[in-house]
């Protein structure tokens, strides 16, 4: 009698209890692991997304604190120097681009608010100051580096000082496209999809443009315009 208890093994019963329970303690575990993994990648989307909006604030920061008052193209019929162009979603200057970036010298550089798939884009170009011809400019020149999207609005504005040499108000519209700005303040709505917020960015400049207006008059000969200007005034000083 007690040979035969000890030969008895589990019941169907009991197997089937047994694998039933490690089915729902591997369930678990897994599931567990699933939300771990989740988490784990929503975590390093986020730095990643935040490490990108903070790169692209350092970036803007860096270029448009270090714009030079120098010109890229006149304005037909006044004769006007652009040493700065902004609306509210467009800006143009010329700053020095970083090392690893650039082939040497100026760059005129561009921030754009353009429409995309997931709200606007904030886009920046840049092209060489060295043969760059404002009147020959196509929309597809430069090389378009895409910095943010997910916005859902944004504006662009600049500030001046006044003939009392205090600042106005923000304006959205850069009306002296001769001279720099004093400032230049950067928002940004963020959608809600984007889990971001820009904190508003107000860059000082620097103001002093006469430098532009000289080594613009400068290059005019080499790009093939103003030469009749400069014969002439050479013309002048001889009569002189």
């Amino acid at each position: 009698m007690s040979n035969r208890r000890r030969q008895t093994g589990f019941s169907l019963l009991e197997v089937l209890l047994a694998i039933t329970l490690l089915a729902i303690l591997l369930a678990g575990a897994m599931s567990g692991i699933r939300a771990a993994t989740r988490a784990m990648h929503a975590g390093e989307q986020n730095i990643e997304r935040t490490n990108r909006l903070r790169v692209a604030q350092e970036f803007i920061r860096r270029e448009l604190s270090r714009s030079l008052p120098l010109a890229f193209g006149q304005e037909h019929g006044s004769g006007a120097n652009f040493v700065f162009q902004g609306e509210n979603d467009f800006l143009r200057f010329v700053a020095p681009m970083p090392g690893h970036l650039s082939r040497g010298g100026p760059y005129v550089q561009t921030l754009e608010l353009a429409r995309g798939r997931n709200g606007l884009q904030l886009v920046f170009t840049h092209n060489m100051l060295n043969g760059f011809d404002l009147d020959k400019l196509k929309p597809d020149d430069g090389t378009p580096v895409l910095l943010l999207d997910g916005i859902r609005r944004g504006r662009f504005e600049y500030r001046k000082l006044d003939d009392r040499n205090e600042l106005e108000d923000w304006k959205q519209d850069w009306e002296n496209p001769s001279m720099l700005p004093v400032m230049v303040r950067i928002d940004l709505e963020m959608t809600a999809e984007s889990g971001l917020i820009w904190p508003t960015m107000e860059i000082p400049l620097i103001l002093d443009t006469s430098g532009g207006v000289r080594l613009f008059q400068q290059r005019l000969p080499q790009n093939g315009r103003g030469g009749s200007s400069d014969s002439s005034s050479s013309g002048a000083t001889e009569k002189q």
